[in-house]
């Protein structure tokens, strides 16, 4: 039997876990924190699972592989909402939407009276948009803790200290960079406020001419609204000035988020290479799996899946280091 270590319980270790238990093999992951937590970027995340609108910026292997992120949550105990990814922009910024449609695909064009038809209290409020039905969202934290219930049902628990023993994966993220020199910080902000008056059921993408905005409904009145991407790695808390934005183009989105209670302010920093494709890497005895960039959830299972057929089966990853000089 394969003797696997696994360093880190963040999105990238707990989903090579549960592929490599998928095939029975149960391997140790070492994490300080002893679950999943606020030490780790992935516990930060939007949480949607949206290949198509990733286009507009990332490369053709993000849709071809992000594509069947939702399946793979699902089957291992996550709540996926299948309801789509609305994308509007206000009618000054029409021109942005167009981009949009040409730099996407799995769209369709909506009109004002469309747009009240998916989410009535957005009526009158934005003449044109786009409609990606087949996309999807999750609550990241609930996702995490489903797969770590998951790993404790297989009898795997998550040790907090020890020296590895086998084979090591090393997917520790940004903290990795002691042994990735090309690994670099992509710092995100995002807040969770609880709005009641608001009552949205899908993922709204705003096309604000200074901060795109993302706001992904939590159930119960909850929303994450994120936006900025800024190339530092700092650990830092949300500026002033990133806060006032993103709750502007909030407001741009819907007026009732002016009254909205602010239930956590947070910001960390995803690990990225230069390109913003992730990597899996052999260096002696350890095997590391990281450069999620802001694409954790949504490729994290195609991921672990090279991940498991490297280590079970020898077979060489589409991602593996070497076939991205």
């Amino acid at each position: 039997m394969t003797e696997i270590t696994i360093l880190g319980a963040g999105v990238m270790g707990l989903s090579i876990a549960t592929e490599l238990a998928g095939r029975g093999v149960i391997a140790r992951i070492i994490d300080p924190a002893g679950k999943p937590g606020s030490h780790a970027c992935s516990w930060r995340a939007g949480g949607m699972l949206a290949p198509w609108c990733e286009a507009e910026s990332a490369e053709p292997v993000v849709v071809r592989l992000g594509a069947g992120a939702a399946d793979w949550w699902e089957s291992h105990g996550a709540e996926v909402t299948r309801r789509g990814t609305l994308v509007l922009a206000p009618s000054r910024d029409r021109a942005d939407l167009d981009r949009f449609a040409r730099m996407t695909q799995a769209h369709r064009p909506l009109d004002a009276e469309a747009i009240a038809a998916l989410e009535p209290e957005l009526q009158g409020r934005f003449p044109r948009g786009l409609f990606f039905e087949s996309e999807a969202h999750l609550n990241p934290r609930a996702a995490l803790l489903a797969l770590r219930d998951g790993l404790a049902g297989r009898g795997l628990t998550i040790e907090t200290e020890g020296d590895p023993s086998g084979l090591t994966v090393d997917a520790r993220g940004l903290a990795a960079r002691d042994a990735l020199s090309d690994l670099r910080g992509v710092r995100g902000e995002m807040l969770v406020i609880r709005c009641p008056e608001v009552a949205l059921t899908r993922t709204v993408r705003l096309l604000h001419p200074r901060i795109p905005l993302y706001v992904v409904p939590r159930g119960d009145g909850v929303y994450m609204i994120g936006a900025t991407m800024l190339e530092t790695g700092g650990k830092h808390r949300v500026t002033a000035r990133s806060a006032v934005e993103m709750l502007s183009a909030a407001y741009a989105l819907h007026p009732g988020f002016a009254e909205a209670e602010i239930l956590e302010l947070g910001a960390d920093a995803r690990p990225a290479f230069p390109d913003n494709l992730p990597r899996l890497r052999r260096r002696g005895n350890t095997l590391f799996a990281n450069g999620l960039y802001r694409h954790g959830y949504l490729l994290a299972p195609a991921v672990a899946r090279m991940a498991a057929d490297y280590l079970l089966d020898g077979q060489t990853p589409e991602f593996m280091d070497e076939d991205h000089p």
